[in-house]
């Protein structure tokens, strides 16, 4: 990957670079498209990290179709896939990780300990070996955009993040690989969140900024499900992911974790005080 990578800049050719975990589906695609909008060549990188798993989380039921994801992704055009191993990635002796410090453990980093070391760390692995000049990232995981940026900010690396807004279902469900675990019963409750998000939209517009007010119809409004179970829901700034007790001129992110059965599920949008 790394002699492709060098000879594709020697050549002049502008890097696209989406990293997956695999598991492919149309927000994935969405960020293909994008990349091939912007560069030359794309490449997506297909790898589950173990390091981002805590020791009780789904790292070995995680979904792996490397075949299917290849002929998916081929489908709106790529250049290269890279498919490393663990070995590859965290070779014997591995003992080098990333951590941001303030911005890992809140929110999703609160219950997930070690997860952003986990995202950091595979990150700057892959964007060393790649080099691209983008590299694409969806709004949904909104926490890891924000840590991805600091890294990228911080260690100096040459890439500019894009990223590009969630991709839903036709109800407003945030389209998730986990997705697949929900049951027919709490697929059809699980675009309640969005709903939730959208009802803390609507009353911003309406020029209700109290962040009190909107964190409470927000709970109300997921709560109405008993088999709906917050981890968290939060009011934070866009970078620094400080909680706020007014939304202003300066954007913030409505950001919730819930569970639905067994599923974890995230979503947020992002808001401002309207002009």
């Amino acid at each position: 990957m790394r002699s492709i990578c060098h000879k594709l800049r020697a050549d002049g050719q502008r890097i696209g670079f989406v990293p997956t975990m695999g598991a492919l589906h149309e927000g994935h695609l969405s960020l293909i498209r994008e990349a091939r909008k912007m560069a030359d060549k794309v490449i997506v990188s297909i790898f589950v990290n173990p390091t981002q798993f805590g020791p009780q989380e789904d790292y070995m039921q995680y979904p792996r179709d490397l075949a299917r994801d290849a002929d998916l992704a081929a489908t709106v055009g790529i250049d290269y896939i890279f498919a490393p191993t663990v070995e590859d990635v965290y070779p014997p002796g591995f003992s080098t990780y990333v951590h941001v410090e303030g911005l890992s453990d809140k929110l999703c980093g609160k219950s997930r300990p070690g997860h952003f070391r986990g995202v950091a760390t595979v990150v700057s692995i892959l964007l060393n070996v790649v080099r691209p000049h983008f590299a694409f990232f969806g709004q949904k995981d909104a926490q890891q955009t924000v840590v991805i940026k600091r890294v990228v900010r911080d260690l100096k690396i040459d890439v500019e993040i894009v990223v590009s807004p969630t991709v839903r279902e036709a109800d407003g469900l945030a389209l998730s690989s986990r997705n697949a675990y929900l049951t027919p019963h709490e697929r059809e409750i699980a675009p309640t969140i969005y709903k939730a998000l959208q009802k803390v939209k609507s009353m911003v517009d309406q020029g209700n900024t109290d962040v009190s007010q909107l964190l409470t119809a927000l709970g109300d409004t997921i709560t109405n499900y008993p088999e709906i179970r917050v981890d968290y829901a939060a009011i934070v700034d866009s970078e620094t992911l400080e909680s706020v007790t007014e939304i202003g001129k300066r954007p913030v992110i409505v950001a919730v974790a819930a569970y639905i059965g067994k599923t974890r599920l995230i979503d947020n949008i992002i808001l401002s005080a309207p002009e």
